[in-house]
């Protein structure tokens, strides 16, 4: 993979972001339990360039720093305990430039979306990956990309509740956004690049 980049035409802004983070939080709300306020926790990571942006526990840094710094940093500031997924800008500007959904058709009844983990897996499972199953799936992974799990699920009662067993079946925690929530992160990584 790392070859194809240098031959690739978005290798250099690639390049340029590596030093820069994406941060998604897991489990966590904006009213309720596991309360935070999103722009309070960017203003007191200001040091750092962290900019809130809009979707509940999701930040972009701006600042070069290191992730450890930066996770302990985060860590020390929310009033709870919760994962704290960190990724490379350049894996976030990577991701969307592959456009992981060209082949695959959305429409008013199917939500694409964007599981983050908390670390790389070592074994993927098979891909596509459906759920409950091929003929009647609700939720489909369609592919595995760094700390990403890309797919899809339909807007039926039942299609949520699928994406809480990714996790379970990977072993490994996540968390969700939407695939306009991760393309909005890529306009600005790339805005402020």
């Amino acid at each position: 993979m790392g070859r194809e980049l240098l031959t690739d035409p978005l290798s250099p802004l690639i390049n340029d972001f590596q030093m820069r983070w994406v941060v998604f939080l897991r489990a966590v709300n904006v009213g309720g339990t596991s309360l935070f306020r999103p722009a309070l926790l960017a203003k007191q990571l200001s040091r750092f360039g962290v900019v809130n942006i809009g979707a509940a526990g999701t930040f972009v840094v701006r600042e070069n720093v290191s992730e450890s710094t930066l996770h302990n940093a985060i860590a020390k500031k929310l009033p709870f305990k919760c994962e704290i997924m960190i990724c490379s800008a350049g894996d976030i500007i990577e991701l969307v430039s592959t456009d992981p959904f060209a082949e695959h058709a959305s429409g008013p009844d199917v939500t694409r979306f964007v599981n983050v983990l908390a670390k790389r897996l070592v074994y993927p499972p098979a891909l596509p990956l459906y759920l409950p199953s091929e003929n009647d799936w609700l939720l489909k992974i369609i592919a595995i990309q760094n700390k990403f799990v890309v797919g899809l699920y339909r807007r039926q009662r039942n299609a949520i509740s699928y994406l809480g067993k990714i996790e379970k079946i990977l072993r490994v925690p996540a968390t969700n956004r939407n695939w306009n929530t991760i393309q909005r992160i890529a306009k600005i990584l790339e805005a402020n690049g």
